[in-house]
């Protein structure tokens, strides 16, 4: 899938792209040195100069005979080819090859250092190999911090199919009341309701609108009506509290319209407001991305325009390219995005 994250891109999407981007090898013997020894050079004994990425133009040219088929292997012209052995040699102040009508063909000294120009080679191969081999083991544990009312909501079936599709990666789900700092280390992958991530180095998405805003039951409803006015709702009871991430906000809106006595009952969580509320007792302020999937719930009033609450999938950078914590947050991203709305 395809994701436009906040601050900083994810980058590739495949399990194997942070080796493609640190790694290039060409099949066929064409190009197996990594990007380091691309860009910069080596000083050898003698105190001569050389570009490590020649190399692979003299391991072409000692294999095909001759700068044309070289060319035409490592994707160049021929006289491109020509022309980076002519620096190579220049380089180590030696000659590698005779030229003659019918080819290339190794001097001596260019027969001395093939072996150890292949062995450069199969060097660089082994690397690459085994770091590719690292990018797509994905497997480990990632620590997930929730709220926990998304956790036993939107969450149980989507970490089932998670699980199917990497079964060697362990969850840890969290679902404290403090907001953990992924800064330091304390989770590594978040699911957050606010207006915006707060935090150095945070990247992420934002998955969807989730304002926060006034829901009963169906049953509740059916038997008592569904209040649409501040004066039906003083007739009603309120499930107070939520916990420390919600009761600030969800208090200061009840003193606004004068309904903070209609509390009738306090819950130290987001998912004891949704059990009173699925049980009949009375209405409480739950989260739209949950409450508004929910066939049980009917929603009061609508959002606040001015809310600006959302849900959020949020990493730290320094996770960002590490394959298990990317497995996680693309696949999240893309089954949250896809839940449907009731």
């Amino acid at each position: 899938m395809s994701c436009s994250w906040l601050f900083l891109s994810w980058g590739g999407t495949g399990a194997g792209a942070n080796a493609s981007a640190a790694i290039i090898i060409i099949v066929n013997g064409v190009e197996s040195l990594t990007t380091m020894l691309r860009n910069y050079s080596a000083k050898v004994q003698n105190g001569a100069m050389f570009d490590w990425n020649d190399l692979r133009y003299f391991l072409a040219v000692a294999e095909t005979g001759s700068t044309l088929a070289a060319g035409r292997a490592l994707r160049v012209s021929q006289t491109t080819a020509a022309r980076r052995i002519a620096a190579l040699e220049q380089g180590l102040g030696l000659m590698l090859f005779d030229r003659a009508q019918s080819g290339y063909r190794l001097t001596t000294a260019g027969e001395a250092l093939l072996a150890q120009a292949q062995s450069v080679r199969d060097a660089a191969t082994v690397f690459a190999d085994a770091a590719a081999s690292q990018a797509r083991d994905i497997s480990g544990v990632v620590r997930l911090t929730t709220l926990e009312i998304y956790a036993i909501t939107v969450l149980p079936s989507i970490l089932r199919e998670l699980h199917a599709a990497y079964p060697h990666i362990l969850i840890e789900v969290e679902t404290g009341s403090e907001v953990r700092d992924l800064s330091t280390g304390a989770a590594d992958v978040a699911l957050r309701n606010s207006k915006g991530p707060t935090g150095g180095g945070l990247v992420g998405r934002r998955i969807a609108p989730d304002p926060w805003t006034l829901y009963c039951s169906r049953a509740y409803a059916k038997e008592h009506g569904v209040p649409r006015t501040r004066a039906e709702l003083l007739k009603h009871p309120f499930i107070g509290g939520g916990g420390e991430q919600v009761w600030g906000l969800y208090r200061s809106w009840l003193k606004k319209h004068g309904l903070e006595g209609s509390v009738a009952m306090h819950h130290g969580s987001p998912t004891g407001l949704l059990s009173a509320v699925r049980a009949g007792f009375g209405l409480a302020v739950l989260p739209s991305f949950v409450a508004d999937r929910d066939p049980d719930l009917v929603r009061c009033l609508k959002p606040d325009p001015k809310d600006g609450g959302a849900l959020w999938l949020l990493t730290h950078e320094r996770l960002r390219h590490t394959p298990r914590v990317r497995a996680v947050l693309d696949f999240l991203a893309q089954r949250l995005t896809e839940t449907p709305n009731a």
